[in-house]
């Protein structure tokens, strides 16, 4: 088993409403799961690969709630990868040279029944934990963004965050209102759902916990 550790902004936007419920241990909100997310990968390798500075992405659909398998995914990788990147980031994506569900890539790849050939792509992805806001843009296959949740009477932003310190993603969360519009082998329309902005420390063993 091949070593790896990254250090990664996340954007991800799901169909659950803001906290989503899967956070918590409950059912998502509208009994299936579906979800887009990106990561822009600050430092990592896997074996002697360097990852630094490349992004990947990631779409999936469930019929019911994630544990109860029977999903479809597709990964996007960044065509500024050369092919041993590119098989690293399909790798840790696939949840392999991982310990068992250590991640959620792990847990993720696990419950999938279907995956779609990956795309090799420009992935233009922006994350700004602070202001709540976040763009992730594959042509022709992704168009995400996330901004503020607001308060309905004032207008006024609404911060929330989740913090998992056993959690197999992230330890801090930043719960926005994401818009997500996915089209090829995974269709999906989410609008002002759940969407989440977080910092992430992963190794094939987990969470590096306290480590950003």
């Amino acid at each position: 088993m091949a070593t790896w550790r990254i250090k990664a902004l996340q954007f991800g936007n799901c169909n659950c409403d803001y906290g989503c419920p899967c956070q918590f241990n409950a059912l998502p909100t509208h009994g299936n799961c579906q979800y887009a997310a990106g990561f822009h990968i600050i430092e990592g390798h896997h074996g002697d690969v360097r990852l630094d500075g490349l992004r990947c992405a990631a779409v999936g659909t469930w019929p019911g709630p994630v544990h109860e398998g029977g999903g479809t995914s597709q990964f996007i990788v960044d065509e500024r990868a050369d092919q041993a990147q590119q098989n690293a980031l399909l790798r840790i994506m696939g949840g392999e040279d991982t310990e068992p569900m250590a991640t959620m890539f792990a847990v993720y790849s696990a419950m999938t029944a279907t995956f779609l050939d990956p795309l090799v792509k420009p992935i233009d992805l922006e994350v700004d934990i602070e202001s709540g806001t976040a763009r992730l843009f594959v042509d022709g296959i992704i168009d995400g963004s996330s901004e503020p949740i607001r308060n309905p009477v004032t207008g006024n932003v609404h911060r929330a965050q989740i913090r998992l310190p056993h959690g197999f993603e992230y330890e801090v969360a930043e719960v926005t209102s994401g818009t997500t519009k996915t089209t090829g082998g995974v269709a999906l329309e989410l609008n002002k759902s759940y969407g989440q902005l977080a910092e992430l420390h992963l190794s094939n063993e987990g969470p590096v916990r306290n480590a950003l």
